[in-house]
């Protein structure tokens, strides 16, 4: 392919007085072409990664905002013999029942998007990368609510009664 991109150039070169033209072979071509779409997926990449954070952060910031307003409930179900595990799964449940939420309604618009691409290139949605994104979603509810959920197991009755 070297050889013909050479002949090629010198072609044109003897046509045309100015030398304000390149030859690529397809190889080159591929290479320039994988390398961008190697930087656009380590963008995104990133993107997602900042957008993981910043959701987990909303859902920390929302179970701490239940935590405070079910401070009477917490301490009624301690009075009644509910354990700190039980408390604690309570509110690690709600967490990831709540990121699976943001997680199907991100699959929906995904989807929505795929459908738009789908007219300008061949792109499709597979099952692994459904489950792949709902178990990423979940982990996040769950690495991210931990620490509410904990806030709220530690509750005794009293504390609960005293700080509503």
């Amino acid at each position: 392919m070297d050889k013909y991109k050479d002949v090629i150039s010198n072609i044109l070169s003897k046509r045309y007085a100015e030398d304000d033209f390149s030859v690529l072979t397809q190889q080159e071509i591929l290479t320039t072409f994988t390398s961008i779409f190697n930087i656009i997926n380590i963008v995104l990449v990133a993107i997602a990664a900042i957008s993981l954070i910043v959701g987990g952060v909303g859902i920390m910031n929302i179970m701490f905002v239940s935590v405070v307003q079910r401070i009477r409930e917490i301490g009624i179900r301690r009075a009644y013999g509910a354990r700190e595990r039980d408390i604690l799964l309570l509110f690690l449940t709600q967490t990831i029942i709540l990121s699976l939420i943001g997680g199907i309604l991100g699959l929906l618009l995904s989807y929505l998007v795929v459908l738009i691409i789908q007219n300008y290139f061949p792109v499709y949605i597979d099952l692994q990368t459904v489950i792949l994104a709902l178990s990423i979603s979940s982990a996040i509810g769950l690495i991210f609510g931990v620490l509410p959920a904990l806030r709220a197991a530690r509750l005794t009755p009293v504390e609960a009664i005293r700080k509503e």
